[in-house]
């Protein structure tokens, strides 16, 4: 009862502000919040249906049938002609109608009088455009070059079309660009390294697999759509395994639920690989035909690893690896998920690639319903039209700059020669998802200008000079695929824009007008094009073949949704790999170039000081991705500030009681959070959740230090960071 009246409350309260918002009525309001089916909607006038795509940095990326009526979005749901999605969405995709008519959205082009000051006023596109263009030009005029005038975009939007940003500050000359990314690099080069490029199974495929861990992923909570797969796999008799040092949601899905000390899991996959090697448990044939380096990797295992060593190491007992190794040896085919968190260490890496060679030595690679799957790219082979437009004739220099997106901060302040001056955010939130965002302040602080495209008044819009309202994915249009799964999904334009806001593709076009009005030849982007024509251009005959559609009107008229052709979704079942040899290599000369070990090894953890002897990490929150969606009322409603987890045993020592307050604390920074007490954290950890809540001025990454992981230049130009790498001393306040 009590979660009934505060849902009932809440509610309330917010149909009120939503249907002021829209000029709803009471069954109009309930409607758009998806509180009752759409048949028990009463029909105002004309309903449309539309398919949009989720376009959020998501595993499920989800195809969506939006209704509109009276040109107003009344009720969301999942595409039943999906098989991923299924007609469901998760919780967090189910509050888009909340996204798209909250009074939190920024309504109009805006410029702030003194930075961080709040002080904004109103200005017009016009406006807006001439002062950005203005800037540009005059840094170009002063600098001979647009060197300093830096991109920082990423994974806040994945639509197609949203690479115009890009394309956009490409047009004017060479700049400079925030390179990387915080998600999955390291990982991402160990299995370029083995294998010549990350390349997963289709998730679909549990249901093939006789054996499932789940080794730092946690799809309850990150991948829902995919739990549907691993249940019905667990139905039909399919084991499922989970390692991970946190006891989460998916953990206690699991038939077996190993909890292994953070950052060893390297050395719990050596220590399986010498029991199947000791035991003969390897495909001897797979590996003699489609690898290099096998006996050296032997060779190291012997001389190197034990079973007693690899437990004093991980803290699971010498049993459970000789048992775990002998089922997953024996079971085929047999499936690996690894999570992104595994890899944000300082040996993240070399801990992919020490898994990757468990599969490989089990035969398991290149088999339906089995794989070390981790990321895939293989759907995105899209033209990225808007990016192709070359820099202006005359322009001077070579290249664009690069700095690494995960020190943006002081790589920023660093850069001299020339200076950056200007800033364009996009997609991104740098000042709440990046480390260290006290050197990300100071690096705003030293621009000219500074200019954010986003939805909200977020920390960083805070302290930009000039925002630029976005549409949502429903106000306009673009095509999605995942980096998981194998489906192509359509976004039509559901609604039109709201208030002011422009899609990226918009903007890119208005500020190439106004460059050229400015200054004629300035700017190589193009000025006209409808959306629809614009995202046709994307496709090729590569994409047409592999997703059988011949364009984006077709896919959307036939169901806004296709799947790649079986050819593709097993992955490496050719046994072609993408490496120098052609072969899965265990000894990796491109590694050894990188400056890494040629064989998967063992390398320690990083440690803290005695100062510092707390780990503390920063998963994933179940109800946002990054810093999308907390705040939105629902599910800010559910939680609405952040917390710190803890072992009570850990809180003991230090006097701490739930609810407490508490200082987390490291050279970097401070926090003071309530604590929250659950033996699912390790008792030498403390959880600090990844997200932005709205009203709070700070998130995690306070006192999370910009150190990189081991690996990510190879594939992804720069290293990754150790988020979970990050020591604190934690006192009651």
């Amino acid at each position: 009862m009590i979660t009934e009246n505060f849902s009932r409350r809440t509610f309330l309260k917010g149909s009120a502000a939503l249907g002021s918002l829209l000029g709803l009525g009471a069954v109009g309001t309930k409607a758009a919040e998806g509180l009752i089916p759409l048949a028990s909607a009463k029909a105002a006038g004309k309903k449309e249906q539309f398919y949009n795509a989720c376009p959020r940095n998501c595993y499920d990326t989800c195809s969506i049938v939006t209704t509109v009526e009276d040109g107003r979005i009344t009720f969301i749901t999942g595409n039943e002609n999906n098989n991923y999605t299924k007609g469901r969405l998760c919780v967090k995709g189910n509050t888009y109608p909340r996204v798209v008519y909250s009074p939190d959205r920024i309504k109009y082009p805006m410029r702030q009088k003194g930075r961080g000051s709040g002080n904004w006023e109103r200005i017009s596109w016009d406006e807006a455009y001439t002062i950005i263009a203005k800037k540009i030009l005059d840094i170009k005029e002063e600098y001979g070059t647009t060197l300093p005038v830096c991109l920082n975009k990423y994974s806040g939007n994945f639509n197609i079309l949203n690479y115009a940003t890009e394309g956009m500050l490409s047009s004017i000359g060479y700049t400079t660009r925030a390179q990387g990314t915080p998600c999955d690099p390291a990982g991402s080069d160990a299995q370029a390294f083995d294998m010549g490029t990350a390349y997963n199974n289709d998730p679909e495929q549990f249901l093939d697999a006789d054996y499932i861990i789940l080794w730092g992923s946690n799809p309850a909570w990150t991948s829902a759509h995919s739990m549907y797969f691993i249940n019905q796999a667990k139905e039909k008799g399919t084991k499922l395994v989970v390692i991970d040092p946190l006891i989460t949601q998916t953990a206690s899905k699991a038939d077996e639920y190993i909890q292994i000390n953070t950052s060893t899991d390297g050395a719990l996959a050596l220590g399986m690989i010498r029991y199947i090697i000791d035991h003969q448990l390897y495909d001897e044939q797979w590996v003699r035909d489609n690898s290099i380096g096998f006996n050296d990797f032997v060779a190291y295992i012997k001389n190197n690893i034990t079973i007693e060593w690899a437990a004093e190491k991980t803290g699971v007992p010498k049993k459970v690896i000789e048992r775990i190794a002998r089922e997953y040896a024996t079971a085929k085919p047999a499936n690996i998920w690894i999570g992104f968190g595994m890899q944000r260490h300082t040996n993240g890496g070399a801990m992919v690639r020490a898994i990757d060679a468990l599969a490989a030595i089990t035969g398991n690679i290149g088999k339906r319903g089995g794989g070390v799957n981790y990321i895939g790219g293989e759907t995105w082979g899209f033209n990225y039209h808007t990016m192709g437009f070359g820099v202006p004739e005359g322009t001077k220099g070579e290249a664009d700059r690069y700095v690494n997106m995960n020190n943006f901060g002081a790589q920023v302040l660093d850069a001299n020669d020339p200076p950056i001056k200007m800033m364009w955010i996009a997609c991104r939130n740098p000042m709440a998802q990046d480390p260290e965002p006290n050197v990300v302040k100071k690096a705003f602080e030293k621009m000219d200008l500074v200019v954010t495209a986003d939805l909200y008044m977020n920390q960083t819009v805070e302290l930009s000079d000039i925002v630029l309202p976005v549409t949502t994915p429903f106000e306009t249009v673009g095509v999605n695929v995942s980096y998981w799964h194998y489906w192509m999904n359509a976004n039509e334009q559901a609604i039109k824009p709201l208030y002011e806001t422009k899609s990226d593709l918009e903007i890119a076009m208005g500020l190439s007008k106004k460059l050229n009005e400015l200054s004629p030849g300035s700017c190589t982007f193009p000025v006209t094009g409808s959306l629809e024509e614009w995202v046709e251009k994307e496709f090729n005959d590569g994409i047409r073949e592999m997703f059988g559609v011949n364009s984006w009107d077709e896919l959307r008229k036939n169901g806004g949704t296709a799947k790649a052709t079986e050819k593709v979704t097993v992955a490496w079942e050719d046994l072609k790999f993408r490496t120098p040899s052609g072969k899965y290599e265990f000894y990796s000369e491109k590694a050894a170039e990188y400056g890494h070990h040629p064989l998967p090894v063992f390398v320690e953890p990083y440690k803290g000081d005695k100062e510092h002897p707390i780990r503390c990490m920063s998963p994933h929150w179940k109800l946002g991705i990054h810093s999308q969606f907390q705040h939105i009322d629902w599910l800010d409603a559910i939680q609405s500030h952040p917390f710190v987890e803890m072992h009570p045993d850990l809180a003991k020592k230090h006097s701490i009681k739930e609810n407490d307050l508490v200082h987390v604390k490291n050279d970097a920074g401070y926090l003071t959070l309530p604590a929250k007490l659950t033996k699912t954290v390790p008792a030498d950890t403390v959880i600090l959740y990844e997200g932005w809540w709205k009203d709070v001025n700070y998130t995690e990454n306070f006192n999370v230090k910009a150190i990189p992981a081991d690996m990510g230049h190879y594939s992804k130009g720069q290293r990754g960071i150790a988020f979970h790498d990050n020591f604190v001393k934690i006192e009651k306040a």
